[in-house]
């Protein structure tokens, strides 16, 4: 059942993701995109979200005042961000 998670405070939510831009042979551009998932099998939140006998994956979120710092980080220092949201600042967003 899709669900619209957001931030319980209302304010956007900024996702760790990859991308990249490459070309097919035929000569098209792709632009391709992934958010960065992490277990969330113990987060009191996000493990509410799946089947039972699925794993539990939650989005990464950036607070706001590291967002330019992920997008400069090597990625020998990007797993520093790999870090659970905490469940009391996240919600359900019950609007249509």
């Amino acid at each position: 059942m899709p669900t619209r998670i957001t931030l319980a405070s209302g304010e956007p939510m900024g996702l760790a993701g990859l991308w990249a831009q490459w070309r097919l042979p035929e000569g098209e551009t792709v632009h391709s995109f992934t958010m960065l998932t992490i277990n969330a099998d113990e987060h009191p939140f996000m493990r509410n979200f799946h089947k039972p006998q699925d794993e539990k994956r939650s989005v990464v979120i950036l607070p706001p005042d590291r967002y330019d710092d992920w997008l400069q980080a090597r990625a020998s220092e990007s797993g520093e961000f790999l870090r659970a949201w905490p469940a009391e600042l996240m919600a359900i967003d019950k609007s249509p």
